[in-house]
């Protein structure tokens, strides 16, 4: 596995199994998702579907480095979205491939039971990998968002589809329209979040929540997990691929590389297509 995802086996309580605890592992860019992170998470899925000890998988990201002497310390992240440097001079068949095959859809098909455990951003990516998670634990410092249409683009990894389910018409299309960003609270009260605590305990939250989801049969769970999603697979499999394309095909217009441009400049787009 590579640095950038790291995985600590918790024992289960209950003596059979594990929780994997899986943090990624880019404090220093607020944990953006890479092409290095995507391959890593998705080989942990791959881990994670195959190996018969895990009954519970915990995403988070990486607590802030210490701060230089003299200098202020990183936010706190789960993941505060793609990393948009690779997205310069990109064009839609490559972006295409890139966003089609990846570790959010692997995260979301995985057939074992995970949380989300989200401090800081979830931002873009991050917002979508919390989304893929069956269930979203955060503290009252997270910041959910889909900033996406500041760049000229949507969400890609499925963003469009879970969203809605989770918060509904109205409230998804503003998120995604607005690209304005959501508080913990917000999010808890619209429906993003399970569960909000102070975040000293958040993983004690997220843990208890693990351990009891751990104790219980796992053929029973992934019963549960299928027929649930039985309820949105009808409509959202073929709505991500639908979005799958939309996103690449922006990719060839000028509007994405103006945006992308002026967030690596700190500038403010001017766009093409008003």
């Amino acid at each position: 596995m590579s640095e950038v995802v790291i995985i600590e086996e918790i024992p289960c309580e209950s003596g059979d199994g594990l929780i994997a605890k899986v943090t990624i592992n880019r404090p220093d860019k607020l944990n953006s998702l890479n092409q290095e992170v995507i391959s890593a998470l998705k080989e942990m899925c791959s881990w994670a579907e195959s190996n018969d000890s895990v009954r519970c998988v915990v995403i988070c990201g990486a607590s802030p480095n210490p701060a230089p002497e003299g200098k202020r310390s990183k936010p706190h992240a789960f993941v505060a979205g793609a990393d948009i440097t690779e997205f310069v001079g990109k064009g839609s068949q490559e972006i295409f491939e890139m966003f089609s095959d990846n570790a959010i859809e692997a995260i979301w098909n995985l057939n074992k039971p995970t949380i989300a455990m989200v401090d800081g951003f979830a931002l873009g990516g991050g917002c979508e990998v919390a989304c893929s998670c069956d269930i979203r634990i955060v503290s009252t410092r997270a910041i959910f968002g889909t900033p996406e249409i500041k760049l000229g683009l949507i969400p890609g990894y499925g963003g469009t589809q879970r969203l809605v389910h989770l918060v509904g018409y109205g409230r998804a299309m503003e998120m995604m329209m607005t690209g304005n960003n959501v508080s913990a609270e917000e999010a808890y009260r619209i429906g993003i979040a399970n569960h909000l605590c102070e975040p000293e305990l958040l993983e004690e939250k997220t843990m208890d929540i693990a351990q009891t989801i751990a104790s219980k049969s796992m053929h029973t769970l992934g019963v549960a997990k299928q027929t649930i999603r039985a309820a949105l697979d009808n409509g959202i499999s073929k709505g991500v691929a639908i979005e799958a394309k939309a996103f690449a095909n922006l990719f060839d217009t000028e509007d994405k590389e103006i945006g992308v441009q002026a967030f690596l400049n700190r500038s403010n787009p001017e766009w093409k297509h008003k």
